[in-house]
This record gives C-alpha cells, structure tokens and sequence, in this order.
C-alpha cells in the first residue's frame, strides 16, 4: 500500500459498519491512498476478521460501536482519539435496509429503522464534528442510497431514513462551507453486499421465485443490466476525501449505472 497514488498519507479516516460489503470496500481504498483508519462496528470477532489482512500499525478497531446509542459512540471518540488522533475523514456507512408493506409496519419497526439509518448518521457526526472543523479541510461522507433520492415499495421507512440522510448532508454541508470541510452523499443502487443477498433471501421466502430470478430481477432496476459493485462505491467515496474534492459539497451522487434517471 505505497506509491503515487497516497493523497491521503497521514490522514485518519473512520469508517462505521466497517466489517463487510461497502463499508470494508471503504477501508480498503482509503488504506491504499495512504490513510490511518478506524474501523468501527458492533461486533468484535466479525471487525478481527475483516482486518485480519490489512496493515495492523494502519488499521485501528473500534467495537461495540454502536450508532445509536450516544454512550457508546462516546467511547468510541476516546477509542478512536487513542488510535490516531482527532478524525479528519468520518464515513457514515453503517446502517439496515429492512423492508415491509407500509399497511403492516409496526411503529416499532419504523422507529428501529429511523434510529439506525437516519439518527444514527446524526449521532456520529455530532460526536466527531469538532474533529472536523478543527482538521480545517474535514470530510463528512454519508452513505445513502437511491431511496434517498426516489421511492421504492416496501421500503417507506428505509426511503424515508435515507431522504432525511440526504436533506441532514445538505444543510450541514451549508453550516461548514466556511471550515474548510465537506459534506457529501453517496447513494448506492441495489449492490453486490451481504445486504443485497438478505434482500434476494426475502424475495425468495416471499414469493416462491429461485435466488437466480431474485437477483435478476434486483439488477434490472439499474439500466446497465447489473448490480453495482461494493468497489465503484468506494472509488466515489475516495474521491470525495481527496484533498482535490474540496469543492465539492451538499451534494448526493448516485453511484447506480442510470437507476434514478430511468426511474
């Protein structure tokens, strides 16, 4: 992990939901353009096994992290501080997808998934904002979703967690404007994660079809005829923590080959 190609050397980045899918992808990029990372997730053994590969004196663990509980990001501010320092790239990437018929969502069912998606970005971002003010050149990336910018059935609660993480991007991209820091979106269509397989598995159980025809169906939404890959979300991710990207701010990029034009 050296070579030209390290804009970020020195850099801490922090990562929530890091242990897998997109969120590993994440951590994967930022180690090779030479940032410090923390990787943050609720349980230990899957984050141990995630990090098993990678650069131990690059990679700092952060566990029982969980977003929506305000003591434990707490800890994990000290935890992460204890690693490498106050955090200059936050990526807010953990977060659930559960879907169900609106007529028989339970309050409950809502709240859990407003907390996690949509309150849960709230919480971490507040706990590390005066990391990134003060770094004068901070980076707030959010990973929303195209049911952050279109509606989807089955999926009110999720679109509208993910609605509100895109409305909370622009508004704080506005409120940091003049500190240097960034505040950006990235909303993923249906890609190819553990999360994506989870939702083929509901199909299945669901309405009878093979995981084959599940998964088809899932990759026609996307004009290009297929899922995106956890990596071509990283790669966007990446490019807003350059230190090239500091113009560009308040925005929600779709990383989805065309899925919301077409919508």
């Amino acid at each position: 992990m050296s070579g030209p190609t390290q804009t970020l050397s020195g850099r801490h980045a922090l990562v929530t939901g890091a242990s897998g899918g997109i969120g590993l992808a994440i951590v994967h990029s930022l180690l090779e353009a030479g940032a410090n990372v923390t990787m943050t997730g609720r349980d230990q053994a899957r984050l141990e096994a995630a990090a098993d590969s990678l650069p131990p004196d690059r990679v700092h663990l952060v566990d029982r992290f969980d977003v929506t509980d305000a003591d434990a990001i707490a800890l994990g501010v000290i935890a992460a501080h204890d690693g490498f320092g106050p955090v200059e790239i936050l990526v807010n990437n953990a977060g659930e997808a559960p879907s169900a018929p609106f007529d028989k969502m339970t309050p409950a069912f809502w709240n859990k998934v407003i907390l996690t998606d949509l309150t849960g970005v709230f919480l971490v971002t507040q706990a590390f904002l005066a990391d990134i003010k003060a770094s004068r050149a901070g980076r707030i990336i959010n990973i929303a979703s195209t049911a952050g910018l279109t509606g989807y059935r089955y999926v009110s609660a999720y679109a509208a967690a993910k609605h509100g993480v895109v409305g909370l991007t622009r508004s704080l991209a506005l409120e940091l404007a003049r500190t240097g820091a960034t505040v950006n979106a990235v909303c993923p269509g249906f890609t190819d994660t553990p999360l994506i397989t989870r939702s083929i598995e509901a199909i299945v159980a669901k309405t009878g079809r093979t995981p084959e025809d599940a998964r088809a169906e899932l990759a026609k939404a996307n004009p290009q005829g297929r899922l995106v890959s956890p990596q071509e979300v990283a790669d966007t991710v990446l490019w807003l923590a350059q230190p090239s990207a500091s113009a560009i701010t308040g925005q929600a990029i779709a990383v989805a080959g065309g899925e919301v034009l077409a919508g």
